[in-house]
């Protein structure tokens, strides 16, 4: 079963040979690696080019955000299983892809998801937060809870029927995406309660009190938007479950 693992990516020329490297070396034998840039200016698509002959596609050119960049890379995606593989970010083990595709087949699934690790680039050994996916389940998406996106496997088929991502979101479209296939609970899915992906300790998301603030709007209006009940409070009571996430680490 084909699988098309997408990385979207602007100026990553510090990260990117990294993730090109751990998709490179996974173990499952039919993955398309698509590489959808920015138009970077920093030397990026000079690391990328050395792995042309890995990779199924590389596109280059301005887009109107992250979102938009993941939907080119949807759009021209030819696998079954369609997942992310952020720039600064690597897959835990080289037999990550394979047991999650196994798993979809073999349990004939609509998504599968895991939890990711959080370290810092001068120490990546050290591992500072775990974001465990099992906290998510659908009733939970008015809380603000998603698996993390990095580790989430996800049909071909449920992006044809309910479309991709929504571009007017610059931070909370991945939880837009979750909420909108997720929140009527008919997918078959499943949690593996293991880490799949590594992510650097940044990101657009984890930037700042300004963009926390304009992510947890962002949520708010996604639930909104999917006819999800919820109100700010509810989706920032999260907060100690994630700072405990820090402690377990």
């Amino acid at each position: 079963m084909k699988t098309s693992v997408i990385t979207v990516c602007r100026n990553s020329a510090s990260t990117i040979e990294d993730a090109l490297r751990s998709v490179a070396s996974q173990s499952y034998p039919d993955i398309e690696h698509i590489v959808v840039d920015g138009a970077s200016t920093d030397g990026t698509l000079d690391i990328v080019d050395r792995y042309r002959g890995r990779l199924a596609k590389v596109m280059s050119e301005p887009d109107r955000g992250i979102y938009d960049a993941m939907n080119k890379g949807v759009a021209v995606a030819g696998g079954e299983v369609i997942c992310f593989l952020n720039s600064d970010d690597i897959y835990a083990n080289n037999t990550v892809i394979s047991k999650v595709v196994n798993y979809l087949e073999q349990n004939n699934l609509d998504a599968v998801y895991g939890d990711v690790e959080f370290f810092k680039s001068e120490t990546p050994e050290v591992t500072l937060r775990r974001y465990r996916s099992n906290r998510f389940r659908p009733d939970r998406i008015g809380w603000g809870w998603m698996p993390a996106h990095p580790a989430l496997f996800v049909r071909r088929r449920i992006f044809d029927q309910y479309g991709g991502f929504r571009i007017h979101y610059r931070i909370a479209g991945d939880f837009e995406f979750v909420a909108r296939i997720f929140h009527r609970n008919a997918l078959r899915y499943c949690y593996l309660p293991e880490v799949l992906v590594r992510m650097r300790l940044k990101g657009i998301s984890t930037a700042g009190w300004r963009n926390t603030w304009l992510l947890n709007r962002e949520v708010l209006q996604a639930c909104r938007e999917n006819g999800i009940p919820t109100n700010i409070f509810k989706i920032l009571s999260k907060y100690p479950a994630k700072m405990l996430e820090y402690l377990q680490a």
